[in-house]
Order: structure tokens, then C-alpha cells, then sequence
């Protein structure tokens, strides 16, 4: 249903809404999990053959992942050797410094997508109760789509604003709901049961979809997805080392993926997203 031109008078009901999600942020935010909680892994591990499939059919022109894809073991029985995921200050691996090799439109495409992403990490810093956050990338948008050209360039990260980078899923924490059982998603590769929901409410309350016609906000939404693709190319070195040369890459990205999300769900990258990657959370797209 579209959304009416005239302003519309605030409602009891409205009201009542926002009254109830600043409760829902009162609660407290959810303990950071420990270990695996992985009851799936059986369907999970099939999908992330699939997603790995995906990923090498447009990484074959690449000698080193078609020598590396035979040295993943057929024997799952390691996963219960696999370290398990404890509460750390530190992630568990920090990825390599970005490739030099992409190009000037590549990270053009970056910026812009992550400029018309962030009203929708605004809503959720909003909804967080993190004022401060949604200030901060209030201005970086503002600041970018002017003096940037519409976001092509991150003027704002080199006067020394780096965007605040969050999610529905991380709303969720903050309002109290556990982390749930880890799965691997079609395409979109590791993830868990509150990030799963929180993926799918981010596609719907995107203000994108209510603020641009049709199709205008389609095309604008996608848009969002490309610093995703930019990453595969800038982190490739280290992605692939993980999914084409680690004995057991779902194990290993599990443990990945797992223990820096609860890190920056703890706080510990706060304010440093603009340098470091979630490389298994942005691994296929989003």
C-alpha cells in the first residue's frame, strides 16, 4: 500500500507502537552466546556446499581455487574436533588488507550502495535507542550524497566520519532476543536464527521502499547489495583460503562467522566497520 503524500496526525496506536519498542530497547540487550548451537548442520552443511558451488562457478577463471577445491575433507566427523566458539575480546581471525586491483568504478559502485544503505541503518539505530548512531550516519548521508556526488565518493570517512554499520538482527539483540541456532542461508551464506529474522525485516522496513516510487525503489535497494560483490573481489585472498584451502570450510566459517558477529554484537568494533569486514556475514550477499 502506498504511503500518502499528506502528512499523516500522529495516532493513539502510533504512539502505543513507539511506547512499546522503547521498552523492547529498555529490556536490556541479549547476552553475547558462547560455543555452537548448531542442530541443523546437517541440512546447513548442505547448503553451504551449494553456496560454495555458487561461488566457485564465478571463481574459475582463478587456478588457485580450482587446485584448492579437492583439499576440503569428506570426512564431517572433524566438525566435532572443530574448536568451539568461546566469548573472546578479539575475533577470531582479522581479515587481510583489501586488494589494490579494484577499480575506481568498483569502489565508486561500493560507496554509493553503502550511501543509499544507510537510511535503513538509521531506522534501526533509531529503534536501538542510539540517538548518537543515527546522528552520525544522518550526517554521513547527508554529507555524501551532496559533496560526495550522491555517494560515489565517502567524502564524510575522510573527514574522519566512519559509518556505524548495524542491523536489524543487531536490534533484536538489543532488545533482548537470544541468538538461536546457526544456520547457512542460500546465497546468503552464515548466519543464525535472530540474523535470519533480522534480514528479513531489514528488506521490508527499508525506508527506500516507502520514500521512492516504483520502480525506482527496486533498482535503489539493489543498489544496497553491491558493496557486497566489491567485497568478494577486495577480500578474495582471504575468502578464499577459507572456503578452497581449509579442511573443513564450513567448520571454519562457522567459527568465523560466529565469533565476530558476537564481537561487534559486544561492542568491540564499534565505530571501525569503514576498515574491517564481516567477511562470512557479507561472504554471498545480503
Amino acid at each position: 500500500m502506498a504511503v500518502p503524500r499528506q502528512v499523516c496526525p500522529v495516532r493513539p496506536g502510533a504512539i502505543g507502537g513507539l511506547v512499546l519498542l522503547a521498552l523492547l530497547a529498555a529490556c536490556g540487550p541479549a547476552p553475547v552466546a558462547t560455543g555452537v548451537d548448531d542442530p541443523y548442520e546437517a541440512s546447513n552443511r548442505k547448503v553451504h556446499d551449494f553456496n560454495k558451488k555458487l561461488d566457485t562457478a564465478f571463481q574459475r577463471d582463478k587456478p588457485e581455487v580450482a587446485n584448492n577445491t579437492a583439499v576440503e575433507s569428506a570426512d564431517t566427523t572433524m566438525v566435532a574436533d572443530a574448536p568451539a566458539v568461546a566469548a573472546s575480546p578479539e575475533p577470531v581471525a582479522a581479515p587481510e588488507a583489501a586488494r589494490s586491483g579494484v577499480s575506481p568504478l568498483a569502489q565508486g559502485l561500493n560507496n554509493f550502495g553503502r550511501n543509499l544503505d544507510h537510511p535503513r541503518m538509521i531506522l534501526n539505530s533509531l529503534l536501538q535507542l542510539r540517538p548518537g548512531d543515527a546522528a552520525r550516519n544522518t550526517m554521513r548521508f547527508g554529507i555524501n550524497s551532496t559533496l560526495g556526488l550522491g555517494g560515489v565518493f565517502d567524502v564524510a570517512r575522510v573527514a574522519g566520519m566512519p559509518e556505524r554499520t548495524t542491523d536489524f538482527g543487531e536490534t533484536l539483540h538489543v532488545w533482548g532476543v537470544p541468538e538461536g541456532a546457526y544456520l547457512e542461508l542460500p546465497v546468503i551464506g552464515p548466519s543464525t536464527q535472530r540474523d535470519a529474522a533480522g534480514k528479513v525485516v531489514d528488506f521490508a522496513i527499508n525506508p527506500l521502499w516507502y520514500v521512492l516510487g516504483t520502480p525506482t525503489n527496486a533498482v535503489a535497494v539493489a543498489f544496497t547489495l553491491a558493496p557486497d560483490v566489491v567485497d568478494r573481489v577486495k577480500y578474495a585472498d582471504t575468502v578464499d583460503s577459507v572456503l578452497y584451502g581449509s579442511a573443513d570450510s564450513y567448520a571454519q566459517s562457522r567459527q568465523i562467522y560466529l565469533q565476530n558477529r558476537r564481537y561487534d554484537l559486544g561492542g568491540g568494533a564499534v565505530g571501525s566497520n569503514d576498515e574491517s569486514i564481516d567477511l562470512y556475514e557479507d561472504l554471498y550477499a545480503d
